[in-house]
């Protein structure tokens, strides 16, 4: 297995190379050479087990051997073992043909536990194998920063570096990054938005001098891992309601497209998928771009769904590369062009992204008239994200004989504020939270300026 950039211009790797390098030296991002098939009888054959077994059997061709069988059977069985739940993504029934899969029985209850309770064992594997240390420099809208904290706090060989837009994010967030003390945890709250933040991550990236030669790694969704460890709770749900021997739909909340992205894989592996909707909030990129051909940049707007407040949706050029039948060129002629100036996508590439996906786009209002409306309907307290996916689930199925699984991205208790708007009188924290607004934080407010934010990573780490 090795893996090729999305803009053509850099050099093919393997999966420990990959998962160590994160971004590709042209810009672009790593994809599988090839895409490892799973058979219907294969398929079949997961039904009823565990998942972290599951995950095992779906991951294995992406790692092709780098890791030995028995060493990652149980890198993936201790990273599962950090779940609240026994099924770790359980599914919960809201009417006859729609699914609720909870992905936020995670320590830091939302769906980026799944893969980066991995991705973090697996670099620390990687770079005690080499001797090596490494720094970690990632932006994070709200949810990845703290998932990809506690999934790397305990790493030996690890210093991250976490940056998120200053009062962007809720309280509860901010303090799930803040309050980890661990002497290699640096939380850096940045004068600006997230797409800042990211642009100042990919920068350094492309250029690590001011590293003076330790190794920079990627954990938010530009590093292949992350992907590959979100197609396992596609194939898990899929198989739980039926396939391979029936269609399955998704409903997911996007904004940098790398959770769909990774449902769109499984389907590429053979999971039967009738369809995947794109919920977006008020920041709706995906959503112009599908329904309108409208690729373009427009000024962020703030949402109660802070998460999803992206300009620009990083994990959407791998989509692209496959629309454009991997032309590495034309999708970074595309790119570029986007940076400039409003653009539209050729016409085959958008019709044949047309054929799976479809999109809805949700304002603040309606996402507190669907908390209100699921509750009374289901009981469920939706957080703002998965409102999102709920409403489009009922705007842009395809059929309702298929059954639709809508992604909850998030514990409701993450979003008070916006459960509070919606006339709840709250959903309290998990036992191991509690005291989470009492903790001491820690936490370091920089401008949006490259320079500054290098500077310190350099200064602090290790």
């Amino acid at each position: 297995m090795r893996y090729i950039s999305t803009r053509g211009q850099a050099p093919a790797l393997s999966f420990e190379e990959v998962v160590l390098t994160g971004m590709a030296s042209d810009g672009g991002l790593y994809v599988p050479e090839t895409v490892p098939q799973l058979s219907k009888e294969e398929l079949a054959d997961m039904a009823g087990c565990s998942y972290a077994e599951i995950a095992f059997r779906v991951m294995k061709p992406f790692v092709n051997g780098e890791i030995d069988d028995d060493t990652f059977r149980g890198l993936v069985k201790d990273a599962y073992a950090t779940f609240s739940h026994d099924a770790v993504v359980p599914l919960n029934q809201l009417d006859a043909n729609h699914f609720l899969l909870e992905l936020f029985h995670g320590p830091t209850l939302a769906f980026k536990d799944v893969a980066l309770q991995l991705l973090g064992r697996v670099l620390d594997h990687f770079l005690n194998k080499r001797g090596e240390r490494a720094v970690i420099m990632g932006a994070t809208s709200g949810d990845t920063g703290s998932a990809a904290i506690e999934g790397c706090r305990h790493c030996d060989n690890l210093d991250i570096f976490i940056l998120h837009p200053h009062n962007r994010v809720s309280e509860v967030q901010r303090r799930q990054m803040t309050t980890v003390l661990a002497d290699n945890v640096f939380n850096v709250a940045i004068e600006g938005n997230f797409d800042d933040a990211q642009a100042m991550v990919k920068a350094s990236f492309a250029n690590q001098d001011f590293l003076n030669g330790t190794r920079l790694v990627a954990v938010n969704s530009i590093n292949w891992a992350r992907i590959m460890a979100q197609i396992v709770y596609y194939v898990a749900s899929a198989v739980a309601v039926g396939a391979p021997h029936r269609e399955v739909s998704f409903s997911v909340p996007s904004a940098n497209f790398g959770n769909v992205f990774a449902g769109y894989m499984a389907y590429q592996m053979g999971l039967p998928v009738k369809q995947f909707i794109i919920a977006t909030n008020a920041n709706d990129i995906l959503h112009r771009t599908l329904a309108a051909n409208d690729f373009s940049k427009q000024e962020l707007a703030a949402t109660l769904a802070p998460s999803m407040d992206i300009v620009v949706s990083s994990n959407f050029e791998r989509l692209l590369f496959d629309a454009y039948e991997r032309d590495g060129h034309a999708v970074a002629a595309l790119l570029e062009r986007f940076q400039e100036e409003p653009t539209a996508l050729a016409e085959a590439p958008v019709a044949k992204l047309r054929e799976k996906f479809a999109s809805h786009s949700v304002d603040d209002a309606t996402i507190l008239e669907v908390i209100r409306e699921a509750h009374h309907r289901t009981q469920e307290v939706l957080d703002p994200h998965t409102a999102t996916g709920y409403r489009a689930a009922e705007r842009a199925r395809a059929d309702a004989a298929t059954p639709m699984i809508t992604l909850a991205t998030a514990h409701p208790a993450k979003f008070a504020e916006a459960v509070v708007k919606a006339g709840f009188p709250g959903v309290p924290l998990p036992p191991h939270m509690d005291d989470l607004l009492e903790r001491e934080e820690r936490y370091t407010v920089l401008p949006a300026e490259l320079d500054a934010v290098q500077r310190f990573v350099a200064e602090q780490r290790r």
